[in-house]
């Protein structure tokens, strides 16, 4: 695409595009409402906390970038998405380019899972459908990543940020990987319980001298 988005951009346009099509009586969303949907810990990865600066930073540099609109109804100003419209993007494509921009990179059975909730798709050839279409679009939004080792499917990206890192870890190589990571981890907890045994000795050793001081004005 020619317009690249940085990651809170692209959470504030997935979030805008879920609210229109999971609850289309609240939206256009206020500044409030909109950093809630960025922040939320449900349908989100990775899970955020954006203040309402750095959405209103988000909002002002989609605006310019024409894929956002400050809506005139109401006394609160309220956000409403283009992409739609200016891309003459039906519901199912929004729907699976929602959850890319939500939730990163998926495979097909992922975007139909979770996508139901904005669109129904029928199977996972629906879904496939419409990645194609968005794939072989003049200036493609989505993309299939290669494949990473050890794993049986491709999984799909959105193209409206920098493609994520592929990692090259080997099927045997994530094993080793999660032991050592649990080693680290066990000598770190056997840290701190040997810093807490201390502490309570030093405590300990505290309420003695405390007890003595005491005792002798009694």
């Amino acid at each position: 695409m020619a317009i690249t988005l940085n990651d809170i951009e692209v959470r504030v346009l997935g979030s805008l595009i879920e609210k229109e099509l999971t609850t289309p009586e609240y939206y256009p969303l206020s500044l409030n409402a909109l950093t809630n949907a960025c922040n939320q810990k449900s349908n989100r990865d990775p899970v955020m906390a954006l203040t309402e600066e750095d959405v209103v930073r988000a909002l002002d540099s989609l605006r310019f970038k024409q894929l956002v609109v400050l809506s005139a109804d109401g006394r609160v100003p309220k956000y409403r998405h283009l992409l739609a419209e200016q891309s003459g993007l039906m519901p199912a494509e929004q729907a699976i380019i929602c959850e890319l921009l939500v939730r990163g990179p998926q495979t097909v059975g992922e975007l139909r899972t979770r996508g139901e909730r904005m669109h129904p798709f029928a199977d996972l050839a629906a879904v496939e459908e419409v990645l194609q279409e968005l794939m072989e679009r003049e200036h493609p939004f989505v993309t299939l990543m290669p494949r990473q080792p050890g794993r049986k499917e491709g999984r799909y990206a959105q193209l409206f940020s920098e493609m994520p890192e592929v990692t090259e870890e080997s099927s045997e190589a994530r094993p080793e990987a999660a032991r050592q990571r649990v080693l680290a981890e066990n000598e770190r907890v056997a840290k701190l319980e040997e810093e807490v045994v201390a502490l309570r000795e030093e405590v300990a050793a505290l309420r003695q001298l405390m007890a003595e001081f005491k005792a002798q004005f009694e």
